[in-house]
């Protein structure tokens, strides 16, 4: 127990000196664009990184750190309210099933799952073409997990496959931008080539991160809201 606090006050001092060392090296005051930055990101975003959607190329590019922990806040919550509401597989509850009983609904939804299913994954994947992303793409994904958990008393999803799915996307998250420190410098760097503007195969690491990101909110919603839904009165 003391290893283990002692562990921890040694990172935390680790991250103090480096978040003190960056603060001191900010030039507070200077002008560093001429025209403001909005100009910068939009001339810069179709032209440099040949991607069409400027709101992902801020988000995942330009300010990739940010949206790392914006990730980072949402596991943390999805981890504290579902460990709040999970009680032990052998505890749960009864679902309330809203559909129950509807033969046209039930069957609605079971073919209504694959095109949602779709619709999300084709919105994270084209994110950096068209409006969307990650989080809204991983939302649709969620969206229709719980479609089928509300018409269906029996189905259920796999705790341990969507905590494998959302390591995994996580991991990918951070190698990404680890391997962008190695190559560039500085952490999400851009290192692989940026194709050309409007074709799927461009961005550079951008669609690839708003790909793990798609998987990592999808993961955690689905399983918040499958814990949510089987909680024991």
């Amino acid at each position: 127990m003391k290893m283990k606090k002692i562990l921890v006050i040694s990172l935390l001092a680790v991250f103090g000196v480096y978040l003190t060392e960056a603060l001191f090296k900010l030039d507070f005051g200077r002008q560093f664009f001429q025209q403001g930055v909005k100009d910068f990101y939009l001339v810069t975003t179709p032209m440099k990184l040949q991607v069409a959607n400027v709101v992902t190329a801020i988000v995942v590019n330009f300010r990739g750190f940010d949206t790392l922990g914006e990730v980072t806040v949402l596991f943390l919550a999805t981890t504290a309210m579902g460990s709040i509401l999970y009680k032990g597989r052998h505890q749960l509850g009864e679902r309330a099933v809203l559909f129950s009983g509807s033969r046209i609904v039930t069957t609605g939804s079971r073919l209504l799952f694959p095109a949602i299913i779709l619709l999300g994954a084709y919105v994270f994947i084209h994110g950096h073409l068209t409006p969307g992303g990650g989080f809204q793409g991983g939302v649709i994904i969620a969206t229709g997990f719980l479609l089928m958990l509300m018409a269906y008393a029996d189905y259920s999803v796999s705790h341990i496959v969507l905590s494998v799915v959302e390591s995994l996307a996580g991991i990918t998250f951070a190698t990404i931008g680890l391997l962008g420190m190695l190559h560039g410098g500085s952490f999400l760097q851009d290192f692989l080539p940026n194709g050309s503007l409007n074709d799927l195969l461009s961005g550079g690491i951008i669609p690839i991160i708003y790909i793990a990101v798609g998987f990592k909110v999808g993961a955690e919603l689905t399983g918040l809201i499958y814990t949510a839904l089987n909680e024991k009165d």
